[in-house]
């Protein structure tokens, strides 16, 4: 859901970016759910980090309903995951057996969290942040100041 988009998913866009001719950085509009940020604000996080990385093939987008039928209808044969530790890959595999009876045509690829990166979530942004902690080189450079001021008013 990318709330917030951290420097984690930073670096996993990044590596995807070098991969492919176009990313896609796609955000669920789930109503079941009350982010901290809009789907416009994380649209707007995502391009950012994009243009503070100089990757010119990622575009935004949000979707409804499952991944792998916005991976179809933009016709996009993979979907880039991140694993940052043994709990994910469980979690993930679950995903990727259903997104294969799903949609046997489109794969999953998994980057590896680096090190640096491999204990950082949205929700441990938020915690740290909700106490007035500082989260920089967590999220990305332009909107730290941003992301710090939402969450310590929540």
């Amino acid at each position: 859901s990318f709330d917030p988009f951290t420097a984690g998913h930073m670096d996993i866009l990044r590596r995807a970016a070098g991969m492919a001719d176009v990313v896609y950085a796609a955000i669920l509009r789930n109503s079941a759910k009350s982010p901290t940020f809009s789907v416009e604000e994380r649209m707007g996080i995502i391009e950012s980090a994009a243009e503070e990385l100089g990757l010119t093939n990622v575009r935004t987008a949000t979707f409804g309903g499952l991944l792998v039928d916005f991976a179809k209808s933009v016709g996009a044969g993979y979907i880039v995951r991140g694993l940052r530790a043994v709990t994910d890959f469980e979690y993930e595999c679950q995903i990727d057996a259903m997104n294969r009876r799903l949609a046997p045509e489109i794969d999953t690829v998994y980057f590896m969290a680096n090190p640096e990166h491999s204990f950082l979530s949205s929700s441990m942004v938020k915690e740290v942040a909700s106490y007035g902690g500082n989260i920089s080189g967590l999220v990305p450079k332009h909107y730290e100041k941003f992301i710090a001021e939402r969450l310590l008013k929540r």
